[in-house]
């Protein structure tokens, strides 16, 4: 068997982590992680793992981590980007710098990241876990939606534009049991809090990630969709992953004024519902 070199973005937890355990024993894997504390526990897992540290709201820190990978070798044959964020809220009082955040961590970080690889991925494949919200409206956390949109429209463009013989595919899971649903309240609780008019809204936001982090399909899941798109000499382009993400991906292909009403539709009887349960 073939070892094969991987630099995996957000595999401390959640997809990453569970992708790292299945590639680590057969495999070179440069690990990216965000959390300092996570680097000795990835060294726990396999001595084939070489852990790296980056922030995407800190370029230096992508700088840095390339430099690192770069100096140890000379070929990638896969770079599968997962790290990601959500930032949730209202259009009309989500604050704009978080908004430049969500960028940073799903669009332009993985960008800065990808260029300074392109290099050494010659012959290579590039991974995106993109999400069903890249097709359409979800209420709420219209800038997940708009990055992930950015992120598949970025690196389809890469595809077609490149000359390295690199592809490219976009992985939309829908909802999956990580933590990122948990890190995602942490994260906008500032803003989930006196919304007056949206307020239970909110309260339905907040409840209904809790629910995804319990009751999401399993990580592995999305990793059986990855290491299948790795393995195929010429894969599709993009993958759904779970009924939601295949009905979202149906549901896109409508006029936008009937997403519009679904969409609106659907959230009045869910927060409806929310409150009747309460």
């Amino acid at each position: 068997m073939k070892i094969k070199t991987y630099v995996i973005t957000g595999s401390a937890s959640g997809i990453g982590r569970a992708l790292l355990l299945k590639l680590a024993e057969n495999n070179i894997i440069f690990a990216g992680y965000r959390n300092k504390s996570q680097e000795a526990d990835l060294k726990k897992i396999s001595s084939n793992i070489y852990p790296f540290y980056v922030d995407y709201n800190e370029p230096e820190t992508i700088k840095k981590a390339c430099e690192y990978i770069l100096s140890k070798c000379t070929k990638i044959d896969s770079l599968i980007n997962i790290a990601g964020c959500v930032v949730a809220g209202p259009v009309e009082d989500v604050n704009i710098d978080e908004i430049r955040r969500q960028f940073n961590v799903n669009v332009f970080g993985h960008l800065d990241l990808t260029q300074r690889l392109l290099p050494i991925l010659e012959n290579g494949k590039i991974i995106n876990v993109s999400s069903m919200a890249s097709f359409g409206i979800f209420p709420f956390i219209s800038p997940y939606c708009a990055s992930k949109r950015c992120l598949d429209m970025f690196f389809n463009s890469l595809l077609v534009e490149n000359k390295k013989n690199i592809k490219v595919i976009s992985i939309k899971p829908g909802v999956i049991a990580t933590p990122l649903w948990g890190k995602s309240i942490d994260e906008n609780s500032k803003y989930f809090d006196n919304y007056g008019d949206y307020s239970a809204e909110m309260k339905y936001v907040i409840a209904n990630a809790q629910k995804n982090e319990k009751s999401g399909l399993s990580p592995n899941k999305v990793v059986d969709v990855i290491l299948k798109a790795d393995r195929l000499e010429n894969p599709k382009l993009s993958y759904t992953v779970g009924r939601d993400a295949f009905l979202a991906s149906l549901v896109s292909k409508l006029p936008q004024d009937m997403i519009n009403k679904i969409v609106k539709f659907g959230i009045k009887m869910k927060v409806r519902n929310s409150k009747e349960n309460l």
